[in-house]
Formats: structure tokens, sequence, C-alpha cells
């Protein structure tokens, strides 16, 4: 018989929605929520460990499980009630499942290619802009994004969200700035740093080699340290009556320049 939970006031759901709330509980218990079909979906084709599925047969009948391809994993029935305690989105799609995040260390990052495109972003922050970013690297089909002084945990459900689930599609290791710049230099991956100083048109640089793809926050931008470590600093030219435009909008465009160069290979 399916076990089934229809009380919010269950000792298990109060813990489920604890890792929904609070990032310290995600950290502390190696464990986040995931909603939404296709994010389970690409989770599970992503490697990650999915400990528990939970779904409201109103929203998500149990029939509709087996699309997901996971037959191993143990399943609860919830009430309307627990969904709606769990469930981030405004949208209801009737599915979560509890999973184990992955540690995303700097050391462990391998790459496929020879050849690596990397996305790097220093201390981005804003979950939406932070999904976004994941949601670029994924279409471009980059080799690794690394994100710098991490000021979220990438398990946040508006980072999930936002990436629509490409937070397990995309290669992620993180680190402090000082940790990356030496790993890219160990590795002979030549950085190209968007910056307004010392700057030239971005568009004009050959990314055909081992490239890392390097954005900072609107707000401050980039270090010092990024600058004077780069190749070259690289600008795109704005002309608008502003001086800057939205990270992911700005990551996107040099990406897909080094991609045309690249023959989008």
């Amino acid at each position: 018989m399916r076990k089934e939970i229809i009380s919010t006031q269950n000792s298990y759901i109060k813990e489920l929605f604890q890792l929904k709330e609070k990032s310290r509980e995600r950290k502390k218990t190696g464990l986040f929520l995931i909603e939404g079909e296709r994010e389970i979906s690409l989770a599970i084709k992503g490697n990650y460990n999915v400990d528990t599925i939970l779904f409201y047969p109103e929203l998500f009948p149990e029939a509709q499980l087996k699309t997901l391809s996971a037959p191993s994993i143990p399943t609860i029935q919830i009430s309307k009630e627990v969904y709606q305690k769990l469930a981030h989105r405004s949208t209801t799609e009737g599915i979560l499942a509890v999973a184990k995040s992955k540690a995303h260390n700097l050391e462990q990052l391998t790459f496929k290619s020879k050849n690596p495109l990397i996305m790097v972003a220093e201390a981005p922050e804003k979950p939406g802009n932070i999904g976004a970013l994941l949601r670029t690297a994924d279409a471009a089909n980059v080799d690794a994004v690394i994100i710098a002084n991490p000021k979220t945990d990438l398990y946040n459900p508006n980072i999930i969200r936002s990436s629509v689930g490409c937070v397990f599609t995309n290669t992620i290791a993180v680190g402090s700035t000082s940790d990356i710049i030496t790993f890219l230099q160990d590795h002979n991956i030549a950085m190209y740093c968007a910056a307004l100083q010392a700057s030239v048109g971005y568009h004009t640089q050959d990314y055909t080699g081992p490239t890392a793809l390097v954005v900072g926050t609107e707000d401050t931008g980039l270090s010092d340290e990024w600058r004077t470590n780069s190749r070259q600093n690289i600008i795109i030219p704005m002309q608008g009556a502003i001086d800057s435009m939205n990270v992911s909008v700005a990551a996107g465009i040099l990406i897909f320049e080094a991609k045309r160069q690249r023959q989008f290979l």
C-alpha cells in the first residue's frame, strides 16, 4: 500500500518545509526540494540522487509517475494542503521531489572538451539572474559554469524555478575569486573579463582557444583581481542612454559570439 501524508503537521513535512524556506537547512542536511515534472526529470538525467517523490493525485495522477523513468524512487501521495505548503510556484503541477545536493568543488571540475568554453560569474546574488545565466549556459552548451564568491546557494527554489531546471543540466563549480583564477591559469584557459576599464570591444577578440568569459554584477562589476589577471578586458558597446545591461543578457552576447567563432561546435 502506498504511503500517504495528509497533515501539514506531519514531522517529515515540517522538515521539508524548512528545506524550502532556509538555506542553512539545505546546507546542513545536504537535501533540497525540486518542484515540477520537467525539473525532476532533468535532475534524474543529471545523475542527481532523488530520495523521494511526493505527488498530489488531483493535479499529478499516479499513472503519470511512470513518465519520470524512475521506478526505484520511493513515492508518497500527499493532500492538497500538504502540497500547497511545500509548493513554491503560483502555478501548480502537483509533484515535488527531495534530492541530494552535489558538492560542486572546483578541484573536482573536469572538462569533456580539450578546448573548453567556460562562463564565470562573480558574486551573483539575485536568484533570477543566476537562473537566467544557467539557462543561457545550457542553451550554448558551455563546458562549465563557475560561480565565484556565491551569495546564495544553488538549490534556492527561485534558482531552480528561474533556471527551468538548468541547474541540473550544467556542469557547475563554485569557489573564491583567487582560487578560480589560479584554476584557470593552471589549465591554460584565457580569461576575458567584461569590464568598463581598459577594455576593447568584445567582438575584436578571438575565443576559439580555451576560454573563460567572466561577468560581474550590474552594480559593482568585477573585482580588480579579475581585471588585472585577464588576457583582455572586453566591453559590449552601448548605444543608448545607460552604460550597463542585465548580467545574463551580457553573458549571452559574449557566449554566443564565442560559439559563433567556434562554428557552434
